[in-house]
């Protein structure tokens, strides 16, 4: 077991809806990596992920959004499922947690609908990036560049289009997590 991400404490933001493997397969592989992972959530508790075409299985909140500063972490995890990022986008705390990470030079790495996190932050202008086919109109309109590949990174920013991407998305994700901030991902924050 590698430990690339000792000493690192990684967010991830999410809500009821959370596509579940994009959530607890990214969790258990930063954790594999040595980082310390935490769900921030609107609500303490637990949050309910989506599995495929039901309802999964809860996660506990680990910090309310309430409660987390995105100073005290590394890097930020935006997974998808459809319901998620559509409610998480229309909390403003959520929609500055993700903005704090791009203006201090963090990485993030954001799969499926997660880059609707990145339209509602204003941070995917000039940014080449993937997502879910339904969202390529919404990043394009932000003034993203969409391409249609497995893993996309953007100067610390990872992006990825689905819940058959994760393998490539989790090793990217450790490989920018370990990397530190990027001077570029500030600049477009």
């Amino acid at each position: 077991m590698s430990h690339h991400l000792s000493g690192k404490k990684i967010a991830i933001l999410a809500t009821d809806g959370f596509e579940q493997s994009e959530l607890t397969e990214p969790k258990r592989a930063l954790e594999e990596a040595g980082a310390t992972v935490h769900v921030v959530a609107p609500k303490s508790g637990t949050i309910r992920g989506w599995s495929h075409t039901d309802w999964g299985q809860e996660v506990p909140v680990d910090v309310t959004l309430e409660q987390a500063k995105p100073d005290d972490y590394h890097g930020l995890v935006l997974p998808g499922g459809q319901i998620n990022p559509d409610k998480l986008r229309l909390e403003p705390k959520a929609v500055e947690f993700v903005r704090a990470f791009f203006q201090a030079g963090k990485p993030v790495g954001a799969i499926c609908h997660g880059p609707w996190m990145l339209v509602e932050a204003d941070v995917a202008r000039g940014r080449t990036v993937t997502s879910w086919p339904s969202v390529r109109t919404d990043l394009k309109n932000a003034g993203a560049n969409w391409v249609d590949q497995e893993v996309v990174v953007d100067q610390g920013l990872v992006t990825s289009r689905k819940p058959d991407d994760i393998p490539a998305f989790n090793a990217k994700i450790i490989e920018e997590f370990a990397e530190g901030r990027h001077e570029a991902q500030r600049r477009s924050g």
